[in-house]
């Protein structure tokens, strides 16, 4: 005979799954109440955690100065204008080169926008003088129609970039009181917090620590790994500016999707004004091949391996970040990815029972 559903057993059942779907639904609640206040105190936390990511690359040369007697002021001082003057040596070997052959750059951009519209007069296209100058009249008169919303946009350019300047100071002086202050963070943390927070949250932090930056590290070498390969190319095929154009791509490593983009456009457009349509074209797809195994084999490889991370969980943090905080989210996703992890094993090994000690036995069914 077939065998017959227990009543008991499935309202028992039924019970614990509204049991289990009331604790992930207040899970989830508390979770977007933490995001919400997260995005209301955003112009904090962003200089915050941009402070620790630059700390975590900081960190190495204080410590080693720390450890040779320095006081820590001192150290935290040395490294900080370490660190400014490397950025500015970095913007020097970009805009210099970039400056001191800007007016071959100009030329050969007027001579490529020649060759485009003479290409575009003949066939098959046949775009006339006329019909040119009837595409920019028009193009001008929707610009004049937009001019609110051209202002609007402008001032909005001018405020990101304002932000942007506030962001910057701001992490730079956390970076600075970081390095002066970090190792009193964790006694400081212990002797605030009460009962078994005390022992587990700083055990949680340093870990978090060391993840960070184990990121910025992979970060730096996928960035390097891109700048010598991409560097390469340009270099055989001929392109001017190679060094500014390696230091460019290195730097936008450190910022996913759009650094990328932004470094291959400005790569292929030196080369067209320079080499022409034939050697942008290769230079084009130097880029593609740089960028897909970069994306898709060294930096899943190298993150998977340094956050304890798999490479396909890389992947899909990346693309969830993206779609949900655009770059922001992208250069987010794997830290916070990791700092999840982080905290879910350590979880994972205080419930845990250890090593040769039986489980808890059930209860009885008289219990």
């Amino acid at each position: 005979m077939p065998a017959t559903l227990s009543s008991r057993k499935t309202a028992a059942a039924l019970r614990t799954s509204a049991r289990v779907s009331l604790d992930l639904l207040l899970v989830l609640v508390l979770a977007a109440a933490a995001l919400w206040l997260l995005g209301r105190m955003w112009s904090i936390v962003w200089p915050l955690v941009v402070g620790l990511l630059l700390t975590t690359l900081t960190w190495p040369p204080a410590r080693f100065l720390r450890r040779r007697g320095w006081p820590p002021a001192l150290a935290a001082s040395v490294v900080t204008v370490l660190f400014l003057l490397a950025a500015a040596g970095i913007l020097a070997l970009i805009v210099v080169p970039v400056a001191s052959e800007s007016a071959e750059l100009g030329d050969g951009v007027v001579e490529g926008l020649k060759t485009v519209r003479d290409w575009a007069a003949g066939p098959p296209l046949n775009i006339g003088d006329d019909q040119i100058t009837k595409a920019m009249d028009s193009g001008i008169a929707r610009l004049q129609d937009s001019v609110g919303s051209a202002v609007t946009t402008v001032v909005t350019g001018v405020s990101t970039v304002f932000n942007g300047i506030v962001t910057t100071v701001l992490a730079l002086f956390l970076m600075f009181f970081f390095l002066k202050d970090g190792p009193r963070f964790l006694p400081w943390l212990t002797r605030q917090l009460p009962g078994r927070l005390a022992v587990h949250l700083p055990v949680v932090t340093e870990r978090g620590w060391n993840t960070l930056g184990s990121f910025v590290r992979s970060q730096a070498f996928v960035g390097l790994l891109d700048a010598v390969f991409i560097g390469l190319g340009l270099w055989i095929v001929g392109v001017p500016l190679v060094l500014p154009l390696a230091v460019l791509t290195f730097v936008s490593a450190f910022v996913p999707i759009v650094g990328a983009l932004f470094a291959g456009f400005v790569a292929v457009l030196i080369a067209l004004v320079s080499n022409g349509l034939t050697d942008a074209l290769i230079v084009l797809a130097i880029i593609v091949l740089v960028q897909q195994l970069e994306g898709n084999v060294f930096q899943p490889m190298i993150q998977s391996r340094g956050l304890g991370l798999h490479a396909a969980v890389v992947l899909l943090a990346v693309t969830l970040g993206g779609s949900l905080a655009g770059v922001v989210g992208s250069l987010l996703a794997v830290p916070v990815a990791a700092l999840i992890a982080v905290a879910w094993n350590y979880t994972r090994e205080q419930l845990s029972d250890p090593p040769g000690e039986p489980a808890d036995a059930p209860a009885s069914p008289a219990a």
